[in-house]
């Protein structure tokens, strides 16, 4: 008998567990890469909100309503973005970046090694289980105390979209500060108490029941959409193992998902199909991520694949123009405004005083020079004529018209200039009636 070539007929198996890990590490990067992300994009003053002034700051810049292209832009490119990566991965989003899920999943962890690997503590209509050799008064004390320093910690996080660093350092440490809202301790400490409750109870049951956004996600998706799908060769080895079920923490069986359901693409149950074949040497996961309709045949995935791409070239061109008008916004910025306008009188009186209101829109100091063209210098008087920023803001300077212009109309124009030499003019007609006199 030769033995050697009966050796070379029995079939080798691999099986690859790195494979598994690398994708659970993967998704644990960024997931952390997504709350740094959250962070250092006010932070770095790419985006964020100044309460102060009532408006959107986009790169250390006052975004008004005015700045149309800059507006109008970002719109057009974050929301086209957002439809091409929805009809793509749908609710990847939930899986891999959700700030709610991440704290879900490292609350579930938390619970597992202080109260029990069985321990159930969330609001899923599950009953409360707590491991008896875990039930210590200890126990729960760490936990809460770490839930509730990870309540702390993510409350704090948006308020970096409204104060500055410096600001928010003043608000650490109880120093006043005129920037700070009166009542935001109590703010922040309602906040916290919230995610408290949410990090502590909620968990995921606000994914499956409460998320809106990810109903939204659910719009874009089609059965094109990127989904788990099931190798279906092998019923025995998976009907007594259920692995992977028990790995989603969504609660649902991945081997038989749908276009809409409460699936998130986290690959969760891909990783733990892994762990297990590959202990038991019997091939890689059964379970794996697929785009289009997959019937086993390929020409039939090429132009499942192909209508994906067919079907969002307007979203790719919306994209490329929304962020040619965002880039062409910025660069014709214009980074102050002005306007001349008549104060406030007593009725019947004769209108001698304007007020001109300078606004700076940049986030670091600047001087703005302020000149009148038109009337003889002996015929006008300026509060300043020159006024300073140390960042972003606006004042008033006052300009009183004398009594010595003769009756009729006299307009002027009003101009302020930048220190890096940008001007702006406001014409004004100034009329004096006979009565003036």
């Amino acid at each position: 008998m030769d033995y050697d070539k009966t050796l070379r007929q029995i079939p080798i198996v691999g099986a690859d567990a790195r494979s598994g890990r690398r994708l659970h590490l993967t998704r644990r990067a960024v997931q952390i890469g997504s709350i740094v992300l959250a962070i250092l994009i006010p932070v770095s003053g790419l985006f964020r909100i100044d309460p102060v002034e009532g408006a959107f700051v986009v790169l250390d810049r006052q975004v008004w309503f005015s700045d149309f292209y800059i507006v109008v832009g970002l719109w057009m490119a974050v929301s086209s973005s957002l439809v091409m990566t929805y009809s793509f991965v749908g609710t990847a989003f939930c899986g891999w970046s959700c700030p709610q899920n991440t704290m879900a999943e490292w609350a579930n962890r938390m619970t597992y090694r202080w109260l029990g690997k069985r321990a159930e503590v969330s609001l899923d209509g599950s009953p409360m289980r707590v491991s008896q050799g875990k039930d210590k008064w200890l126990n729960w004390f760490v936990l809460g105390a770490m839930i509730l320093g990870v309540s702390m910690a993510a409350a704090f996080v948006p308020m970096f979209y409204f104060y500055p660093p410096d600001v928010l350092w003043s608000f650490v440490t109880f120093r006043d500060d005129p920037r700070l809202a009166g009542s935001l301790h109590y703010i922040y400490a309602i906040f916290v108490l919230i995610l408290f409750l949410d990090i502590a109870f909620i968990r995921h049951f606000w994914c499956r029941f409460m998320c809106i956004y990810r109903v939204w996600q659910h719009s874009f998706k089609t059965r094109e959409t990127l989904r788990i799908v099931h190798d279906d060769s092998h019923p025995n080895e998976c009907g007594r193992c259920n692995y992977c079920e028990t790995a989603c923490f969504i609660g649902i069986d991945p081997r038989r998902t749908d276009t809409y359901d409460s699936c998130i693409n986290c690959g969760e149950c891909i990783a733990a199909c892994s762990s297990v074949r590959s202990s038991r040497k019997s091939g890689s996961s059964l379970l794996r991520f697929a785009v289009g309709d997959d019937d086993g045949g390929r020409a039939s995935k090429r132009s499942n694949v192909g209508s994906i791409f067919a079907r969002l070239p307007w979203a790719t061109v919306l994209t490329i123009a929304g962020l040619a008008m965002f880039f062409w916004g910025l660069d014709h910025y214009q980074s102050f405004h002005f306007s001349a306008y008549r104060a406030e009188t007593l009725q019947g009186e004769a209108v001698r005083d304007y007020r001109i209101s300078v606004a700076n829109k940049l986030y670091r100091r600047t001087g703005f020079a302020i000149e009148v063209d038109g009337l003889p210098r002996e015929d006008y008087q300026l509060s300043r004529d020159r006024v300073s920023f140390v960042t972003a803001g606006r004042t008033d300077v006052n300009l009183h018209i004398g009594a010595e212009l003769t009756p009729g109309l006299h307009p002027f124009v009003v101009r302020v200039r930048a220190d890096d030499g940008r001007s702006e003019s406001f014409r004004v007609q100034h009329f004096v009636a006979k009565e003036q006199l």
